[in-house]
């Protein structure tokens, strides 16, 4: 029975505000063939909604950038990883924020990976092929 995180059957949550950046992920998602359905939130109180409606299913990740409006990745990590039915969902953080400050908050909130937005292209396409050669070799417990 196949159990890796990303194997193309769960969603991945997307929780982004900037427009090209989401394109970006998009793009870089169909160029190194990841079968998984993003779903696209523009802040954390977006992405709550969705986590918390019945009727979704669950990400198999959660791709999280941090500065948003309304909620931002740092107050949204907060909630999650106190809430037992979502802590569980690993969370990469995608950001432009080299903060010492930041990178502490995310990982002190258990994050499964940071990783700097590169501004090219084809680096993009490098970041989101490691995070899917990694995850799609990841499995759940057991």
């Amino acid at each position: 029975m196949e159990n890796t995180l990303i194997n193309g059957k769960s969603p991945i949550l997307l929780v982004e505000d900037d427009h090209v950046d989401a394109m970006t992920v998009m793009r870089a998602a169909k160029e190194i063939n990841l079968k998984n359905k993003l779903e696209l939130r523009a802040n954390g109180e977006e992405a709550l909604e969705y986590l918390k409606d019945e009727n979704n299913e669950k990400p198999c990740l959660i791709l999280l950038d941090l500065n948003m409006p309304r909620m931002n990745g740092k107050e949204f990590l907060d909630i999650i990883k106190k809430d037992t039915d979502l802590k569980s969902i690993p969370v990469v953080v995608l950001t432009t924020s080299n903060e010492i400050d930041d990178k502490k908050t995310c990982f002190d909130h258990s994050v499964a990976g940071y990783m700097i937005k590169p501004v090219d292209f084809g680096d993009f396409i490098k970041v989101m092929k490691s995070i899917k050669d990694y995850w799609s070799t990841s499995r759940f417990p057991e």
